[in-house]
């Protein structure tokens, strides 16, 4: 058997960057915050209305990714792909129409956002088939690219706005991204059902014994409602972090908006790591414990920007660098634990149901921190439920996962 012309043991790992590629273009929806300050004015809305259409797709994005799950073994890897490539882009593509903030928010917030969780789901599962050796390295490699977009994205959409104003730029990212997307759709493929790497010899009846086979049996253990309740939290202050990152720079730290820009890149690249490191440190350690490392660098981050005003860039820095680095671990913990927990033949389906919790981080967190600014003409008051949230994360953490992922259970389902 050969991919790509190559063995197979080896031809997999090009289907990683592959699917970095396709997750960099949906993670477009990081550099929300670019697009904030120029709508405002364009579209005479506040800060709550100009992340409606961001918050609308983060939950487009968590409903559709659940229900993908459940198709795509009937419809394949590729179809569902494409489709949803076309759907995101059509939602870039119409937000360029000259409208107002509720046309908007169906465009972006609704078309752009059901396409995003249609594809979403989509490598992560075929990486998570072709790599059931290297789950939790595999999984994370993959999701840098949903993180480490803004990177290439935030710049990219500031020269565009700047040239081209915001309604063209929604139809260049919009074409762009559908050529890309339907590109490496063809290549997207999922291994035969009884392949495995080879010298690979996992103890099937360990696995047997600790894996949970279907969505129904998930939402029976206590399990299931720790990561849910921890990855909520997570999102909850990541999400509302990337929400509101330049914007508080420019009006807080006293940052232009190049800077402010710039800061957005600096920190998708701490997304990034994020995803990797704690992809790794789920595998080799436990969820309990990536669980405690991530609350307890919020925490921190969060009582630094309580300190921050006029001319503290680097408290500014520092802090949404944790805050973009514990989110993006959010997106390699919560996958890893999925895989390592219940079974990997139903990845899709399974993970699908953990991700709920990330729509109902996005609802909570950008609404929460836009509402916040309205009423107290600051977003630093925003920091006091994330230090809150932050412990009750950590407690969460030391009790709802500490039975059901003993080391013994992580090591045994390696």
């Amino acid at each position: 058997m050969r991919l790509f012309g190559m063995p197979v043991e080896k031809g997999r790992w090009l289907l990683i960057p592959l699917g970095a590629i396709v997750l960099l273009c949906l993670g477009t929806v990081y550099s929300w915050s670019i697009f904030r300050k120029p709508l405002e004015k364009l579209l005479n809305i506040n800060a709550t209305e100009s992340l409606l259409p961001f918050t609308v797709l983060l939950i487009m994005f968590a409903i559709l990714m659940p229900i993908t799950g459940f198709y795509i073994n009937r419809f394949g890897s590729r179809t569902i792909t494409a489709v949803g490539g076309v759907i995101m882009g059509l939602g870039y593509i119409l937000s360029s129409l000259d409208g107002n903030l509720q046309l908007l928010t169906f465009t972006y917030g609704a078309i752009a956002g059901a396409g995003v969780g249609i594809v979403y789901g989509v490598p992560l599962a075929v990486i998570a088939k072709w790599f059931p050796d290297k789950k939790g390295i595999a999984v994370g490699l993959t999701v840098i690219g949903f993180g480490l977009s803004p990177l290439i994205t935030a710049p990219l959409t500031k020269t565009l706005i700047d040239a081209y104003g915001v309604r063209q730029t929604f139809v260049i990212l919009g074409i762009t991204f559908t050529l890309i997307i339907l590109a490496i759709a063809t290549v997207l493929k999922t291994p035969p059902p009884d392949w495995k790497p080879a010298n690979w010899n996992p103890n099937v009846a360990v696995s047997g014994s600790t894996a949970l086979t279907n969505s129904e049996t998930i939402l029976q253990t206590p399990a299931f409602y720790g990561l849910w309740l921890c990855y909520t939290i997570g999102t909850f202050s990541g999400l509302a972090a990337i929400g509101i990152s330049s914007p508080l720079a420019q009006e807080i730290i006293k940052l232009d908006a190049t800077t402010a820009a710039g800061t957005v890149s600096l920190f998708a690249v701490f997304n990034a790591l994020g995803r990797l490191f704690f992809g790794w440190f789920t595998d080799r350690f436990s969820p309990k414990l990536a669980a405690i490392v991530s609350f307890t660098l919020v925490l921190i981050a969060s009582l630094m920007m309580l300190k921050a005003g006029q001319g503290t860039v680097a408290t500014y820095l520092i802090a949404f660098a944790l805050f973009y680095f514990s989110f993006g671990g959010w997106l390699a913990i919560a996958p890893t634990t999925t895989l390592i927990l219940f079974s990997a033949a139903d990845y899709a389906k399974n993970y699908g149901v953990v991700f709920t919790a990330y729509g109902a981080g996005a609802l909570g967190g950008t609404l929460l921190a836009g509402r916040i600014r309205d009423i107290f003409g600051s977003y630093t008051v925003f920091f006091y439920p994330t230090t809150a949230l932050a412990i009750l994360g950590i407690v969460l953490a030391v009790f709802m996962l500490k039975r059901s992922f003993s080391s013994s259970t992580i090591s045994q389902a390696n």
